[in-house]
């Protein structure tokens, strides 16, 4: 069905947001003086698992709320799933999880669920069909009468996380999904995030657990100072860059030696007696390095790759803004 992505011709499918999951356009958010969201441009296509990172305060649940419509922007535009943000038609394919839940405790798991699925209009028999599989899903069969007030944080992120999931949504907004969850959690929902991958849905994560990030996203967006500062494939960004640290003999990390190297192509060298340590933004890079510090007629002792985590990643990018807003 053709849908109006918010300007032109009503139905015109060749609109910014008809084809992916989500579409940004200069969004921003301001509280007063506050800057909270500073002209997000962004794309997310149907079926990736995006990772938005940033530290605290970046702005990154002010944008989800702005996505999801519960705070309006001050400026810009976007789209979910080919219709402009705010458009209630969209929400009933919506799934959200947020970071800071109330859910009612005086309802047992099951009654729990089977009030968000009334709420989505799911029919009677799809809710009793339903309830059982996300349970199971989420590890929580056993629970099903259990009130929400004995359950654990743990056990209460793994309900928020099912009721997400009721509607069998077609995105999915996880707002530090892993929070209060031990390794064991941790790992069932990364088996969520790759069911829904295999199924198409487009899950959108926001978690401070890097780690966790790594191994369930295609993609990253980093947001600092409500700012979108990079975004990037991340199976590209985790094994290109390359941290790398040479020995050489006593005297000989010389400042020729440095020049010579930035010229072959590596950044951040440095000198540290006769250690000299540099980042190349990918390791075939290396042989050609080892040849020429030989030719140079310097003792190489070794040669130490070392592949950036998502996490050193994530600090030098944070850093590399800070230093050139100065």
């Amino acid at each position: 069905m053709k849908v109006s992505a918010g300007r032109g011709e009503p139905g015109d499918s060749r609109e910014p947001g008809a084809e992916a999951a989500i579409v940004l356009e200069g969004l921003r958010k301001v509280y007063g003086r506050k800057v909270a969201v500073s002209r997000l441009t962004l794309r997310v296509e149907r079926g990736e698992v995006f990772g938005f990172l940033g530290p605290n305060g970046a702005g990154k649940t002010t944008a989800i709320k702005m996505m999801l419509g519960l705070v309006h922007p001050t400026a810009g535009r976007g789209w979910l799933l080919g219709r402009p943000l705010g458009d209630w038609r969209v929400r009933e394919r919506i799934g959200f999880l947020p970071e800071d839940f109330r859910f009612h405790p005086w309802l047992r798991a099951a009654e729990f669920l089977d009030v968000h699925g009334q709420l989505y209009g799911m029919p009677a028999q799809e809710r009793r069909r339903r309830i059982p599989e996300l349970l199971e899903l989420v590890g929580l069969a056993d629970e099903a009468r259990t009130r929400l007030a004995h359950f654990s944080k743990g056990m209460l992120q793994r309900i928020g996380l099912a009721q997400a999931l009721l509607n069998r949504p077609d995105l999915v907004f996880l707002d530090e999904p892993t929070s209060g969850l031990d390794p064991l959690g941790r790992l069932l929902v990364r088996d969520v995030i790759r069911h829904l991958r295999e199924e198409g849905t487009t899950v959108f994560l926001n978690s401070h657990l890097l780690s966790e990030v790594e191994v369930t996203c295609d993609r990253v967006g980093f947001i600092k100072a409500g700012e979108l500062v990079r975004v990037a494939d991340l199976r590209r960004l985790v094994e290109g860059e390359t941290e790398v640290e040479l020995r050489v003999g006593e005297g000989e990390a010389t400042p020729a030696l440095l020049e010579g190297l930035r010229r072959l192509g590596a950044w951040k060298v440095q000198a540290h007696d006769r250690r000299v340590t540099m980042t190349v933004d990918r390791e075939e890079k290396l042989p050609e390095i080892a040849r020429w510090v030989l030719s140079q007629g310097v003792h190489l002792y070794a040669l130490t790759p070392r592949r950036l985590s998502l996490e050193d990643l994530f600090v030098r990018i944070v850093q590399d803004q800070q230093e050139g807003a100065r």
